[in-house]
């Protein structure tokens, strides 16, 4: 039975997601879209931003939109187009990230119901039944993915900290331990990869998530480890060429965008497809992720039955009884 258990290659779980989300399109579409709107919106001071400062770099003198409060009717030279309180920039970024997360909650809660075969006829029914079921799980997903990421969150903090120390050993031996500590990081994050897949699919909140995902991780770390870099690289790679292609394509359609007299609907339009597209490789990743995740827990279950009835079958060892 173990021989049927077992881990197959990285891109064949990602086609399989391919397969899992074309069957289910129609949902997967209905239940991101409120969330890629919102998240365009959060994200859109930031894309006029970027566009100011490329039409600047690239084309000066051309038309570009900036992002200004009312009360300045200027911007002075060297001034940023963006000029919003830091504290609103800081909330609209950490509400991106909460959309993130909730979109990667949605997607794992409609595989689950596809996967129990529990699904409504209608679409819109079927939507919020999943918005019902992740706003149930939403708190215990947040906390879950809080302590999954504090030990990457700690390196980041530790790597943003300057030093200002002019001892040659004492600097190497600073960069010695931010080197160690990022690895740690790594190392404790894809220990808990499946904390919230456990969540989900199998009801195990807080530290029991995040304790079941440690024993699945157990004596196969490194075979499940490299198909999770796997999926983290190419996902990276489909969001940085997302980014890159937003650069590109906003050098190329500014201009013509100002001459029609529609540049902000043009960045905007082209912030949705860049959040359509992160919250789409999101979505595929999970589903991905979903497939590895119940090899793997076939995998323990198969091995924990096979030592339990190792035990039961082991003959108990006879005792010397002494005159």
């Amino acid at each position: 039975m173990e021989s049927r258990a077992r881990l197959k290659s990285s891109f064949i779980y990602l086609a399989n997601a391919v397969s899992d989300l074309r069957g289910n399109w129609r949902t997967f579409a209905t239940v991101l879209a409120p969330l890629v709107l919102l998240g365009a919106l959060c994200l859109l001071p930031d894309a006029l931003s970027l566009q100011h400062q490329l039409a600047e770099k690239f084309a000066p003198g051309t038309h570009n939109v900036g992002w200004r409060m009312v009360q300045m009717p200027y911007l002075r030279a060297g001034q940023p187009a963006t000029s919003l309180p830091w504290w609103l920039e800081a909330a609209t970024h950490l509400l991106v990230l909460l959309l993130a997360l909730g979109a990667n909650l949605i997607v794992l809660c409609a595989i689950r119901r596809d996967r129990a075969g529990v699904r409504h006829e209608r679409i819109m029914d079927e939507a919020l039944a999943i918005y019902r079921e992740a706003g149930r799980l939403a708190p215990a997903f947040y906390w879950i993915v809080f302590l999954q990421i504090l030990a990457p969150l700690f390196a980041f903090v530790l790597l943003r900290v300057d030093f200002d120390v002019n001892d040659a050993l004492l600097l190497m031996l600073i960069y010695l331990v931010e080197v160690a500590v990022m690895l740690l990081a790594a190392l404790a994050y894809l220990w808990l990869y499946f904390a919230r897949y456990a969540l989900v699919f199998d009801a195990r909140r807080s530290f029991h998530g995040l304790l079941f995902s440690r024993d699945l991780m157990r004596k196969r770390f490194f075979r499940v480890a490299i198909r999770i870099v796997v999926f983290l690289a190419v996902w990276s790679g489909y969001n940085s060429w997302a980014a890159v292609s937003f650069i590109f394509v906003s050098v190329i359609l500014g201009p013509v965008g100002a001459l029609a007299g529609y540049l902000w609907a043009t960045i905007f339009v082209l912030d949705v497809v860049i959040t359509a597209v992160t919250y789409g490789t999101t979505a595929f990743f999970a589903a991905a992720g979903v497939r590895l995740y119940e090899d793997v827990s076939e995998m323990a279950s198969m091995a924990a039955s096979d030592a339990a009835a190792s035990v039961l079958t082991t003959p108990p060892e006879p005792v010397g009884v002494s005159g």
